[in-house]
């Protein structure tokens, strides 16, 4: 019995591929690895109208035939039969952008040329059309020579055309696959005539690619250009503090609630402590900064879908070729800005080994959302809640410059990896600017519920492991009377021997208890320290129950000097501490020799700009 046929999709990046993969295959996919390589392999089953299955495996994007990058040698060899461990595929569907079909043809007739049965997925149909863009479907058939079917992959339209189409490609499923009928001279033939294609079949209405070119002589220009930028990021630091308020405090009082409430109803013991002091204040502490979490994801999303943040990218480039990276390490690192293991993951995309390997090593510099609860937290308690200018909080201004700080030392030390460890000449890339557009308020909706589950599957799982595990070793064995709970028990007494070495950069007890298990996510710090500070007054005679003597913020800022507070900012802005990341590093450079020179160079940063920091603020008198 003849397996069922394999069909590829490929094209460009940010063609909709995965979009369409996962419209077609639904919930029946399967993802693992292609042997030897760390490129991942994304496989799925779907099935041809007349009831026969076909194999769906989505290939990484890539512009040409020609592998610069491990994801694009993977897309090369699969296409020429020459991938371990996997079959030529009987078919191709190619997915292309149709806002952008001048530049996707280029590679759409490379794979045309390659000789296997084709069938052209003219996908974002209508946004190419909300643009002004009218396509003639059946006259870009004609020119091809192949089926083109029109689709809108998040909307699932046009995908019963394209299984139509399938069907008719792949025959009964006996079909094997052609063998490469077109020559290097045939293919640059056929590319000469890319331009010519698309003029044939499209019709354009001028008026949105005016206004894109009118915008771009602002936001690309060399001066206004980073202006503009700069002025956007200083807003959505300012909206993280202005906006987020209201929603914080009622999520606090929520919290604040259900600790009472337990406190009243169960009976004093082992139950009603780890209850009220690992899970509702120790959780809860972290909780409550969702607001600004999904603020500030609120802007990237709005950014990333008006097609600004590309632009963002393109102003970067010159940055980057100052430090020795070229402009392709913009997405993988700005993506780290929400997390670093997806960011590691996409420097995949980056052609030059050294280029890559300088971004998996600077990647933990740029500020994920982990590091935002700790940050709004010694912010809003040490920081005053007022404006230096009209508009502008010095709350946000803080932020804003904690952010600018990681950033900075990611490039300085991109500046010297690439002189040093990782030194070679930096390639350049190939970017596509999108039209201006309205975004779509669902799809952001859509974004800013994914991201709020993460957040809050991760609360209800690492954060409240960590916090558990940490509740019983700080609550055992039992001080005496007159002994400080945490410095007694078994927690406090593993925080005394760090205390010996993080004392003379001015880290107190406290601290020191939480950064151990803040290395299992950077935020489990925040909920470290509200467990700590419920165990202490929870054993205190006459503890309070007012809900604002009992915030963390207000005990800290009554315990902790300003110096010890800055210092602590700074060692975050630095420090690694998160083992997820530590190991998808150790995954994409296949050893332990880079994950652990990372973890090295980064703790020493964040030593010595955390203890710079106390110095200075306790020189100035802070």
């Amino acid at each position: 019995m003849n397996p069922a046929p394999m069909v590829a999709l490929v094209g460009n990046p940010n063609a909709g591929k995965s979009a369409l993969f996962n419209a077609l295959t639904g919930a029946r996919q399967k993802v693992g690895n292609y042997p030897g390589v760390t490129v991942e392999r994304k496989a799925g089953r779907m099935s041809l109208p007349d009831g026969r299955p076909i194999e769906l495996v989505d290939l990484p994007g890539t512009y040409s035939l020609q592998p610069g990058s491990p994801d694009e040698q993977v897309t090369h060899d699969v296409l020429f039969g020459r991938q371990e461990g996997e079959r030529r595929p009987h078919a191709l569907v190619v997915v292309v952008d149709a806002t952008n079909l001048d530049n996707h043809l280029r590679f759409a007739l490379q794979l045309v040329g390659l000789g296997l049965p084709v069938v052209i997925a003219l996908n974002m149909i209508d946004m190419a059309e909300r643009d002004g863009l009218r396509i003639d479907t059946a006259a870009l058939s004609r020119e091809l020579g192949v089926p083109v079917v029109p689709t809108v992959a998040v909307r699932r339209r046009g995908l019963d055309e394209l299984r139509d189409a399938l069907a008719t490609l792949t025959g009964d499923g006996s079909r094997q696959p052609a063998k490469l009928n077109a020559s290097r001279h045939d293919i640059a033939l056929l590319q000469r005539r890319a331009r010519q294609i698309a003029t044939a079949a499209t019709t354009e209405e001028h008026a949105r690619s005016l206004l894109t070119r009118r915008i771009d002589t602002v936001a690309l220009h060399p001066v206004l250009g980073p202006l503009l930028l700069a002025v956007i990021l200083f807003v959505v630091f300012q909206a993280v503090f202005a906006w987020a308020q209201a929603p914080m405090d009622a999520i606090d009082g929520g919290f604040a609630w259900a600790g009472g409430w337990i406190d009243r109803e169960l009976p004093a013991g082992f139950v009603r402590d780890l209850l009220a002091e690992g899970v509702i204040k120790g959780v809860g502490a972290v909780v409550v900064f969702l607001p600004q979490i999904l603020i500030l994801f609120g802007f990237i999303l709005l950014l990333e879908a008006t097609g600004y943040m590309v632009r963002a990218a393109f102003m970067m480039d010159r940055l980057m070729a100052r430090v020795g990276l070229s402009g392709s390490a913009f997405i993988p690192l700005l993506s780290s800005f929400a997390c670093a293991v997806p960011g590691i993951m996409a420097t995949r995309t980056i052609n030059d080994p050294r280029d890559r390997l300088t971004t998996i090593l600077i990647a933990p510099l740029t500020t994920c959302s982990a590091r935002l609860p700790v940050y709004t937290l010694i912010i809003g308690a040490f920081i005053p809640a007022r404006a230096v200018l009209p508009g502008v909080g010095l709350q946000g201004l803080v932020l804003f410059g904690l952010y600018v700080a990681g950033t900075a030392g990611a490039m300085i030390a991109a500046y010297v990896l690439r002189r040093t460890v990782t030194k070679g000449v930096s390639q350049g890339f190939l970017m596509e600017m999108p039209r201006y557009q309205m975004p779509l308020l669902r799809d952001v909706a859509i974004g800013l519920w994914t991201r709020a589950a993460i957040f809050l599957k991760r609360a209800g799982t690492i954060i409240l492991a960590s916090n558990v595990i940490l509740w019983v070793l700080a609550s055992y064995p039992q001080a005496p009377a007159g002994v400080k709970q945490s410095e007694y028990s078994i927690a406090g007494r593993i925080a005394s021997a760090i205390d010996v070495v993080v004392h003379p950069i001015g880290f107190n007890h406290e601290i020191a208890l939480a950064l151990p298990p803040a290395m299992a996510a950077r935020e489990v710090a925040v909920s470290a320290l509200a467990t700590v500070y419920a165990i202490d007054q929870g054993d205190a005679e006459g503890a309070v129950d007012n809900p604002s003597d009992d915030q963390l913020g207000v005990r800290m800022k009554a315990s902790w000097p300003l110096p010890t507070a800055l210092a602590f900012l700074a060692w975050f802005v630095f420090a690694p501490q998160c083992l997820s990341t530590i190991a998808v590093t150790r995954r994409e450079t296949n050893g332990w020799r880079w994950p652990a020179f990372m973890i090295g160079y980064l703790f020493l940063l964040a030593y010595v700009a955390a203890g710079a920091t106390y110095w200075l603020a306790t020189w100035a008198g802070l």
